[in-house]
């Protein structure tokens, strides 16, 4: 499971339900004041569901995307 690190809007959606992703691709961007903050994929593995949408405010802790 891939988790905020920070709380602020989610920016944009990289990844969709059945991609791909090595360790350390970005799988979507963050907005918190003003600053984008990429978000990595910690592992690699195959995207089972993006939780969030664009838009979405998010909290610390936060799921964002889970990988199989």
């Amino acid at each position: 499971m891939i988790k905020a690190e920070m709380a602020g809007t989610v920016w944009k959606v990289l990844v969709k339900e059945g991609d791909s992703v090595e360790e350390g691709q970005e799988v979507m961007i963050l907005e918190s004041m003003k600053m984008e903050i990429p978000v990595e994929a910690e592992e690699a593995g195959v995207v089972k569901r993006v939780i969030v949408n664009e838009g979405d405010f998010i909290d610390v802790d936060a799921d964002l995307v889970e990988i199989e």
